[in-house]
């Protein structure tokens, strides 16, 4: 089986590039040039083909590639929450990752949206719900959602979306909650955060590779799809958690509720039904590995 993967070198992109390799796919992974991240990929594989393309020649990865491949895997995105200029940018570059998937003869075009597509939700979250985003990056997502599935349709190739929650792990990026706060109590510094009441569900990064596999192979044609863990529970749960997993004589100081209050509560039972596919990773032991990655 071969496979692309845009933002192959990125936090969720890399795992699943990885895990790729590891199911025996032959992978094409598409990196932005120059970046520090295409590093990542420093060990010899010969199932795994580095190419360099800039978002704005997606529709010319075909010619790189240069080879027929089984299933295009777009997880590219680029952009602050609210850079409407690059956001309304993605959605271009998401229906010329769909053209090259076409050249290349695929038979299934895997989208990766995101949680915020739903926007403030305080039920729980199906597929089904109508999307409602609150900023420019929810926004283009359900504008890349809508369009991509559209032209797939006039392709005749098989279109599948994922709506990825809350990911840790591996290369997640600094300035986000849950890694800053595992710094700190890593360290026993004092933590300040909102009043955390809000539901959460954190997934870790490689039990979300796995789900992204299993939405190429098992993933129903014209589906949308929740990637999370669905074992919610209050945010202030998780940060207790943390803190007595590390063992960290952390002072954390809970403040007032946070504004906008999104509560994440969503419904797995689709993807599980229909792939197979279950989280394997508790939290206690991902935070470990995590914190281990992160103090090297």
């Amino acid at each position: 089986m071969k496979a692309v993967v845009t933002g192959a070198a990125g936090f969720a992109g890399y795992s699943l590039t990885e895990a790729l390799l590891q199911k025996g796919y032959e992978v094409y992974a598409i990196l932005r040039p120059n970046s520090e991240h295409n590093n990542r990929f420093s060990k010899s594989n010969n199932s795994l083909h580095l190419i360099e393309c800039d978002c704005n020649d997606f529709d010319s990865i075909a010619e790189a590639v240069n080879t027929d491949c089984d299933v295009f895997y777009h997880l590219a995105w680029f952009g602050g929450r609210d850079d409407f200029v690059v956001q309304n940018n993605n959605i271009a570059y998401n229906l010329k990752a769909v053209e090259s998937a076409k050249k290349l003869n695929c038979k299934r075009f895997v989208g990766i949206g995101s949680q915020a597509e739903y926007g403030v939700v305080s039920e729980l979250i199906k597929e089904d719900r109508m999307p409602l985003p609150i900023n420019a990056y929810g926004s283009a997502k359900v504008s890349a959602m809508y369009l991509s599935k559209r032209r797939c349709e006039q392709l005749g190739l098989e279109w599948v979306w994922g709506r990825i929650f809350s990911l840790y792990g591996d290369y997640e990026p600094s300035g986000r909650m849950l890694p800053d706060l595992l710094r700190k109590l890593s360290k026993n510094e004092e933590v300040k955060l909102s009043s955390c009441e809000q539901n959460w569900d954190y997934l870790h990064v490689k039990d979300a590779a796995e789900a992204i596999i299993a939405l190429g192979e098992n993933g129903r044609p014209g589906e949308i799809y929740n990637i999370a863990n669905g074992d919610y529970k209050p945010l202030k749960d998780y940060v207790v958690e943390a803190k007595e997993t590390l063992n960290s004589k952390s002072i954390i100081d809970f403040g007032t509720k946070a504004n906008p209050f999104v509560s994440l509560q969503p419904d797995v039972s689709k993807i599980k039904e229909h792939t197979g596919w279950q989280p394997t990773i508790e939290f206690s032991k991902g935070i470990v590995s995590f914190v281990e990655s992160i103090n090297r």
